[in-house]
């Protein structure tokens, strides 16, 4: 099963220049994943031709391709003014590193980079521009109606409050409060922990990868099954997590 794409992620278009095709595609299979849609160019005479068929929010840039590196396309971008530039390059000197940034590009990774780093990096880039542009971020986090119900539990988003099938109060902690909104506002997708993560966390909460396995196997203990003994947040492995039983109004 794929994964179901993030707010921030929704319709954002990435386009990824390397002349090295297992890393491009290795880079597009992670971004997809996580709600991106991609393409690929294998250098820079290819990305010209993909820039004049689609629109690019970031691009991917290497820096040392055939015929023509990334630093030169670099400026030629900015010359048009082109989409943001994140650069990659294998080399890691800091005279790249600065020339790349002089350029006008928005950010500079060494390779073999995380995927996860990268990730965080675009999403940081789209986050700047967009308040740069006095917009807000592609797609608005949706927000639930007050009160929810699911085999058999009510759940007040307003309040804050949790009922179980019984009319039972049950506390939530802030964590597993922003955790629940987030499985009741996206019911039947499989969410990966970065989703998690980006859906449920505070601005300034300190939570992590591991964090989020911590807090869901408290939300579960608190949920139990449902009345037919259902499990309603499933593990879909490699993937994520899944919240089961059907949201309505």
């Amino acid at each position: 099963m794929t994964a179901t794409i993030t707010p921030m992620d929704l319709a954002t278009r990435i386009l990824i220049v390397d002349d090295d095709p297992g890393l491009r595609s290795l880079i597009s299979s992670f971004l997809d994943k996580h709600g991106f849609c991609t393409d690929t160019a294998g250098d820079p005479i290819e990305m010209r031709t993909m820039l004049e068929q689609n629109r690019y929010d970031v691009i991917v840039l290497d820096v040392m391709m055939p015929r023509e590196d990334g630093l030169s396309a670099l400026r030629r971008l900015q010359k048009d003014d082109g989409p943001p530039v994140i650069m990659l390059s294998a080399v890691g000197a800091d005279i790249d590193r600065i020339v790349g940034l002089e350029l006008g590009a928005e950010d500079y990774l060494s390779k073999p980079c995380n995927p996860r780093e990268l990730l965080a990096r675009i999403r940081t880039v789209l986050r700047r521009n967009a308040k740069a542009a006095g917009k807000e971020e592609a797609e608005p986090r949706p927000s639930p109606p007050g009160m929810v119900r699911f085999a058999g539990w009510s759940f007040d988003v307003m309040s804050r409050t949790l009922h179980d099938p019984a009319g039972k109060l049950i506390t939530l902690s802030d964590g597993e409060f922003r955790l629940l909104r987030a499985f009741v506002d996206h019911p039947r997708r499989v969410l990966t922990r970065d989703q998690l993560l980006d859906f449920a966390r505070g601005q300034d909460s300190e939570f992590y990868d591991r964090a989020i396995d911590v807090q869901i196997s408290r939300l579960r203990r608190k949920l139990g099954e449902s009345a037919d003994g259902a499990e309603l947040i499933r593990t879909i492995r490699s993937e994520g997590y899944m919240f089961v039983p059907t949201v309505s109004d």
